[in-house]
């Protein structure tokens, strides 16, 4: 058995945010969603000081590479699809 890791790591701004408190709010219900929705790992990795910024680091762990691959854009469409962020960058790997 192969053991496979997606990672995605998307960077978003979060025009609307006026603080953390607002940005935690934000991102919370991102990470909330994706969590139910899809079987992955999320954490916010980067910018937690930054009130319109945001890190997302997210993991599947699996044994085919097809299916990790079409989760992982499943997952990354749901965060374009949010209108409270915008997606700055983004970079998926297998590691």
């Amino acid at each position: 058995m192969q053991l496979i890791i997606g990672l995605l790591t998307v960077d978003l701004y979060l025009p609307g945010a006026g603080n953390l408190k607002e940005k935690r709010m934000v991102v919370k219900g991102i990470k909330d969603r994706i969590r139910n929705k899809y079987n992955v790992s999320i954490s916010e990795v980067d910018f937690q000081d930054k009130w319109q910024r945001a890190r997302l680091g997210i993991v599947q762990v699996g044994t085919d590479y097809n299916f990790i691959q079409q989760n992982m854009d499943r997952v990354f469409s749901l965060i374009e699809d949010n209108h409270e962020v915008q997606v700055l960058d983004y970079l998926f790997e297998f590691i």
